[in-house]
């Protein structure tokens, strides 16, 4: 598991378990999202189908099947679009636990958002973890382990994940982001925790500034009103698909520079201007009318008029 970052005493943890053929029949993983608990269950997964010398190896095809979200024996309990996880696929998932696996040599229930179980699905799965068949094997993740039921927790192994050292952390943004500027990483880093997920999502919300968001941070700078008409007017012309971007940006900025306001680095020197020149009650009015102005962009109003309105609220 060197692929994945961190969390050393956690990794020979699960070597040491693994070369001694002791895992457990039940993980539960946990930490705040962004974390990396999810990298985490795809290598754990991988290593407990991996037909390699060195497990994981990565290479092997059910290593592969596994990264890939393909193998047959690794099943995802989860329905996105549901707040709380259904009772059924809980039900659906202790049925199929008594049919052997297909290829692997385990049959791996993942459960992505364990702490969205109601208790009857953590009471329905109590009863396949308690004494689940030799290849049978759950993953659990959740936020905390507190937002599961005594009972529940009592039968798994906890993986608690750790941020990552600040050393490590940069140097890994720095190689992924490689036209990232020392502020932008340093912001990114502190946004997230230590958190590698965290710090990613940040650096991708922010990316470049568009011309127009500079235009924009300039003109709310200098409470101008000509020179936001100046920039807002061009854009009139622009399709829905086009403006919306734009209008997407300027949310992160200004929201980005609120967060300045209380404390948090800058994701950009325009976010510290701001901050600096425009009050929180004005920042607060602005975010405000561009998520107004980006619901009429989805529903269908014409550029022109959404261009107007941002002109007059902005």
């Amino acid at each position: 598991m060197d692929t994945f970052l961190g969390n050393d005493g956690l990794k020979q943890r699960l070597s040491t378990a693994l070369a001694k053929g002791q895992l457990s029949h039940c993980y539960l993983l946990t930490g705040p999202v962004g974390s990396g608990k999810r990298t985490l269950a795809k290598y754990l997964a991988a290593a407990m189908q991996c037909t390699g010398s060195s497990r994981p190896c990565l290479q092997c095809p059910q290593c592969r099947k596994v990264l890939g979200g393909v193998h047959p024996d690794l099943i995802t309990v989860d329905d996105p679009e549901k707040k709380i996880i259904p009772v059924k696929l809980v039900r659906d998932a202790c049925a199929d636990l008594y049919i052997r696996p297909n290829e692997g040599q385990k049959k791996i229930y993942l459960f992505p958002r364990a702490q969205d179980l109601n208790p009857q699905g953590q009471n329905t799965l109590l009863k396949c973890i308690e004494e689940p068949p030799a290849y049978g094997v759950f993953l659990l993740l959740a936020e905390h382990a507190e937002q599961l039921l005594p009972t529940i927790r009592s039968r798994c192994v906890e993986l608690r994940l750790s941020p990552l050292p600040e050393a490590l952390l940069r140097q890994e943004l720095t190689r992924r982001y490689p036209n990232a500027g020392p502020e932008s990483i340093r912001a990114a880093m502190e946004r997230s925790g230590g958190y590698l997920g965290k710090a990613v999502t940040a650096l991708e919300e922010a990316g470049d500034l568009l011309p127009q968001s500079k235009a924009l941070a300039e003109a709310l700078c200098q409470n101008s009103p000509g020179a936001l008409l100046r920039v807002t007017a061009p854009m009139e012309k622009l399709k829905r698909e086009q403006l919306l971007p734009i209008l997407q940006q300027w949310q992160v900025l200004l929201a980005a520079a609120l967060r300045c306001q209380c404390g948090q680095p800058a994701l950009y020197p325009e976010c510290a201007r701001l901050a600096q020149k425009c009050s929180a009650a004005a920042l607060l009015s602005d975010t405000e009318a561009l998520r107004q102005a980006m619901e009429l962009c989805e529903a269908n109003v014409g550029t022109a008029h959404i261009c107007g309105l941002l002109a007059t609220r902005l």
